[in-house]
């Protein structure tokens, strides 16, 4: 019995052994400087939205008027800031946006056109920023009154 405990102890060992050679072998070097540059990006931070106002009221209109504004974003983080998508909540609403990197310290635009024909009444709008941020996602609105045409 004691030869079989010290035969399977031996075993078990060789077996630990091989398999730990054959995984350091099947590291990839290439694999290897991706995984280091991937950390060395993370260790930096993230990059972080921050807007010059979160509400952009338009007062009170005549439908069918177009306003025309713009939010400004900053990037407050320590890595490049890149827009990956702006989403109104509704059709008559077109943003345009920085597509550019947004380097640390500087500022991009999301500028918007919204078309009020047919939209009498209080409106709130919004528009969804989606970004490699921290908060991966932010909302910005518009809000404002349309009158009726005369």
């Amino acid at each position: 019995m004691r030869k079989i405990t010290i035969l399977s102890a031996v075993l078990v060992c060789i077996a630990f052994i091989s398999c730990k050679e054959n995984a350091t072998a099947k590291i990839d070097a290439a694999s290897l400087e991706t995984a280091k540059e991937r950390d060395a990006r993370i260790s930096l931070g993230s990059a972080i939205m921050e807007f010059d106002t979160m509400e952009y009221d338009f007062g009170t209109i005549v439908e069918g008027e177009i306003i025309d504004g713009t939010f400004k974003v900053t990037n407050k983080g320590k890595t490049d800031l890149l827009i990956t998508a702006v989403r109104p909540s509704c059709g008559c609403t077109t943003p345009d946006w920085t597509k550019d990197p947004i380097k640390p310290g500087e500022t991009g635009e999301i500028k918007f056109s919204f078309n009020s024909n047919g939209r009498v009444g209080k409106q709130h709008k919004s528009i969804t920023i989606t970004s490699n941020a921290e908060k991966i996602t932010e909302t910005v609105r518009l809000t404002g009154t349309v009158t009726a045409k005369s």
